[in-house]
């Protein structure tokens, strides 16, 4: 087959860099994984019993394409009582495969070609990809530890032109878990109004905050009319393989969206909807039950990292440390493949998600205490037993 065939849009993209470690972690035993973004608990089964009793009852054709009417109402309820912004089920929401076709429909909805994309990094590896699928062009603006890894209006001055269309952020953040304040939201408000710059605000882990209550942009006065909130239900309520997101947005972006959404997926599976529907009705109590023991185990893996030397700053939200390996001498990827190889405890290398990632690594602690404590003891093996090497191979010098 001719390379000339594909696209050369699609052949500009690598694939994602998260993959390759666990391509070969999978083909080791005894392996603790810290790389799976994915909650370790069961859907509840209360949501689980939803899903099939519909699909008992034969409720299995299409639905309206932005999804089950009631499933937008319930949306919108808990949209307004838990994050305190007013959406109309009817004209505002859209129900999607997961929130990763959320941020597809958001991109292709707003970005003609050439049009910039601010994406603060380290970012998740999908962002910058979709942009350019899209005919954008992301623009990737590095933060540090120093800053919790976050962005304001003094940085992004630094990548705006005449060609800027929108602002990306995640906060929660994955890798790093910062959560960004309504103060700072306020500032980066303003800019985005001072430019008129829209925000898409990509809000899966908004559920899992644990220091503070969380602020979406779209609250901040007068942001709701140029923001497009994208979320989902797979991290806060544990129902990643169910692959149900939803977009919320203005009229003429949601209509937009919506068009494509159309012609694209038709609408999401019926199934999946009458469980979401019946997890923000009656699941609220089980996401408190997750996001304590999530806190409980960051509490753990955090301090633990930062007593072995690996210096991590605290994260306030999400499951992720992102904790920094630069006093090894390693770069992220030798960490990340010397410590499978030599320990079998797979992380992912802080460089896939952005230059500002390297010299770091991300660690999921959405894995069970014992799995935690075991690794860090892996770890730390693995610590002194380069640290031996290094020494012997100094007194040889």
């Amino acid at each position: 087959m001719k390379k000339s065939y594909l696209s050369e849009t699609v052949q500009s993209i690598q694939p994602s860099g998260i993959r390759k470690f666990f391509d070969l972690a999978a083909t080791m035993e005894g392996v603790i994984s810290l790389g799976v973004g994915e909650p370790d608990f069961v859907t509840a089964w209360n949501v689980r019993e939803a899903s099939i009793m519909s699909l008992e009852q034969g409720l299995t054709s299409y639905t309206a394409n932005a999804g089950l009417i009631s499933l937008r109402k319930e949306l919108s309820h808990y949209l307004y009582k838990r994050f305190h912004i007013d959406y109309s089920p009817e004209e505002e929401l859209i129900i999607t495969v997961g929130g990763s076709q959320a941020l597809d429909l958001a991109f292709r909805a707003i970005l003609n070609s050439g049009d910039e994309v601010i994406i603060p990094e380290p970012c998740f590896v999908a962002y910058g990809a979709l942009t350019t699928l899209a005919g954008g062009v992301p623009v990737y603006l590095s933060t540090t530890a120093e800053k919790d890894f976050k962005a304001d209006s003094a940085d992004l001055r630094t990548k705006l032109t005449p060609k800027t269309k929108a602002i990306l952020l995640c906060s929660p953040s994955n890798p790093t878990g910062s959560v960004y304040s309504k103060e700072e939201f306020e500032d980066i408000a303003q800019f985005a109004k001072e430019h008129d710059l829209l925000i898409i605000t990509d809000e899966i882990y908004a559920e899992l905050t644990y220091d503070e209550a969380f602020t979406s942009v779209a609250a901040i006065q007068d942001m709701k009319e140029r923001t497009i909130l994208i979320s989902g239900f797979s991290k806060g309520f544990a129902m990643t393989g169910w692959r149900l997101g939803y977009v919320a947005a203005p009229p003429v972006l949601r209509d937009a969206m919506l068009k494509i959404h159309q012609y694209s997926m038709m609408c999401a599976p019926a199934m999946a909807q009458y469980a979401a529907e019946e997890a923000l009705k009656n699941g609220l109590e089980d996401v408190e039950k997750m996001k304590k023991s999530y806190r409980r185990r960051r509490n753990l893996f955090v301090g633990s990292l930062n007593e072995l030397g690996l210096t991590c700053h605290q994260p306030n939200g999400a499951f992720y440390a992102f904790p920094s390996i630069k006093s090894t001498g390693m770069t992220s990827e030798q960490f990340a493949e010397e410590l499978l190889l030599s320990e079998k405890v797979a992380v992912v290398p802080g460089n896939v998600f952005g230059p500002s990632g390297e010299g770091h690594i991300r660690c999921s602690y959405a894995s069970s205490l014992d799995h935690l404590q075991e690794s860090l003891s892996r770890i730390q093996r693995f610590l002194q037993a380069r640290q031996v090497k290094e020494e012997a191979s100094a007194i040889l010098k």
